[in-house]
Parts: structure tokens; sequence; C-alpha cells
């Protein structure tokens, strides 16, 4: 069967995927740039946007394995954009552009399904109102055999690994500390029990933490 993963999801010191305040002009919050600072200078990161360039060393090394062998991909709505509630423009497709990196199926799950949005490069947002199970079932028909990655937020990944349905976790610590926003680990207590675990520290400062199972 494939495998479920999550790829290069940043975390701060105290727990936090993701600040306070998300908004258009704000897409993680009071957290800006400072979670995800470690990927934009790499070369996989420049990649995605069209460009050449780019570092290649641990953080590239370990970044770059998102995509390989992903045949569908499951987010939460607030991944997708700010907006809360019954959607108020419909026009709105997302934070990445005419051409998102994604490539594949993409499940947005929401309580307000809309029609679904086609895009450049092979990426089509599909919006369910689903569990975790049922999103999983669905993307992995979609994925025709291949593994199906879960893109975020905090909430969403929560979810999934509390369902017990995630099989290779991979999770950047980040020294600084957010004090809110929206964090990870809350009601997963034990949960390094399911996985074998694996450090491995940059020269950028952040810590990579890979769980899986064994």
């Amino acid at each position: 069967m494939s495998l479920v993963r999550v790829h290069n999801f940043s975390i701060s010191l105290d727990g936090y995927g993701t600040g306070e305040g998300q908004s258009l002009d704000a897409p993680f919050g009071h957290a800006g740039g400072r979670l995800h600072s470690w990927f934009f200078g790499t070369r996989t990161f420049r990649r995605m946007q069209g460009e050449e360039g780019g570092s290649t060393g641990v953080d590239d090394a370990i970044a770059r394995t998102w995509a390989d062998g992903i045949g569908a991909e499951i987010m939460g709505r607030n991944k997708f954009g700010p907006q809360r509630g019954p959607w108020q423009d419909e026009d709105w497709r997302g934070w990445w552009g005419p051409n998102p990196p994604f490539h594949t199926l993409v499940f947005v799950l929401t309580h307000h399904p809309r029609p679904s949005v086609e895009m450049d490069g092979g990426t089509v947002f599909h919006f369910l109102d689903a569990s975790p199970e049922e999103a999983l079932r669905r993307a992995r028909e979609a994925a025709g055999g291949l593994d199906v990655r879960i893109g975020g937020g905090p909430s969403s990944v929560r979810a999934f690994l509390a369902a017990d349905l995630v099989d290779h976790l991979h999770v950047v610590v980040v020294p600084v500390l957010l004090g809110r926003g929206e964090r990870l680990w809350d009601g997963l207590e034990g949960l390094e029990q399911r996985f074998r675990t694996e450090a491995v520290s940059s020269p950028s400062g952040v810590t990579h933490l890979t769980f899986t199972r064994p």
C-alpha cells in the first residue's frame, strides 16, 4: 500500500507550526518567514519558483525528497488560503500562482466544499468535507499506487497523526520562539513510540527530525 508522508514541516522551539493572525498579506501570521527561512535559500525552493541557483547542503538534500513518488496531496483549508467560513470569493486559487508546485490532484479539507479548480501543470484542487480516513481513501484512489503527502497546516497534520495514518513525518525544528499560533504536538503524547526517530542538525541552525514507521 502507498505511504502517507509529511515533508518539510517547520515548527518553532515551542511547537508552533504557524503564527497567529493569518491573512492575505501574512500567510503565516505573525511568524512571517521565520519558520521557513532555512528552506527559502535551497535549490529545491528556487526550482519550485522556476529559478536557478540555491544552496545544496544538508537542508536541500533533505528538503528535495518532498516530491519523490507522490501521487496526490491532502491539505487543510488554512494552507490553501486565508478565507474562513462560507466562500466569499471563489476566484481565489491559492497562494502559488497559475502553476502551483504540486502537479498532482490536491484534496483541500473544508466544511464548505466548492467546485474543483484546475491549474496549470497538472494541479487540480478538489474540496472535501471529509474525515482524515475518507480523505485518504479518495487521495489513494487518485494517486494510482503512489504515495500521498499531507501538506499541512498544523491542524491537518495533527488530525492525521491522531488517526494513526502517517507513515513518514519530517519535522524541521527552527530555533525561534513564537509564543502563539497553532501548535503541532497538542494531544499527541506518546507519538514517538510509533516511529523510529532520526535527527540531523544543519549549519542553518535547524534540526531535521524524521519519524518513520518501523
